[in-house]
C-alpha cells in the first residue's frame, strides 16, 4: 500500500518492539548464561517499555491525535521495510558484544525511519513527531550501551 497514515506507522511500530520484546524473551529463557538471560531481560522489557509508549499516543488524551491522522505518500514497502524485517529475522546474539550491537543497530534503523519521514513531512507538527521519535530511539540506544556494558562487568 503506497497511501499510509502517521498512525499506521506508529502502530507498525509498536508491533515491531512487541515482535522484538517477544524474541529477547526467548532467548533469555532459554539462555544458558544467566548474565546473557539478565542482559536479554532488560531489553526485553526496554522493547515492551518502547511498545507501550507508542500506544499511549492513542489515547484519547494524547496531543499528537491530529498528526497520527495525517496521510502520506511513501513509495517504498511500508510498512516493513526491508532492513528493519531482516533485523528481526536474526537470531539473537550468543554474547553480550553481539546483542548490544544488534540491538543498537535496531534503534539505529528505526530512528533513520523516523528521520526520513522528518525530512519528507508535508507540516510542522509532523516533523516536530518524527523528530521526537527518532531523538527518543537516540537517547534509548545511548542508554542501551552503557546499561549493556554494566552486563559485561558482572
Amino acid at each position: 500500500m503506497r497511501y499510509n497514515q502517521v498512525k499506521d506507522l506508529v502502530e507498525w511500530a509498536a508491533g515491531y518492539h512487541g515482535h522484538m520484546a517477544r524474541q529477547y524473551r526467548a532467548a533469555a529463557d532459554s539462555s544458558e548464561s544467566q548474565r546473557l538471560a539478565m542482559a536479554l531481560t532488560y531489553l526485553a522489557d526496554s522493547e515492551l517499555r518502547m511498545k507501550t509508549g507508542l500506544e499511549a499516543l492513542f489515547n484519547d488524551g494524547s496531543d499528537h491525535k491530529e498528526v497520527l491522522e495525517i496521510w502520506f505518500d511513501d513509495p517504498s514497502d511500508f510498512p516493513q521495510p526491508p532492513m528493519l524485517e531482516a533485523l528481526v529475522q536474526q537470531t539473537v546474539a550468543d554474547s553480550i558484544d553481539e546483542l548490544t550491537h544488534a540491538a543498537v543497530e535496531s534503534h539505529s534503523k528505526l530512528q533513520s525511519l523516523y528521520e526520513h519521514r522528518a525530512s519528507r513531512s508535508k507540516i510542522e507538527p509532523e516533523e516536530t513527531f518524527f523528530n521526537s521519535l527518532a531523538e527518543g530511539h537516540n537517547a534509548e540506544a545511548r542508554k542501551l550501551v552503557v546499561s549493556m556494558q554494566e552486563f559485561e562487568d558482572i
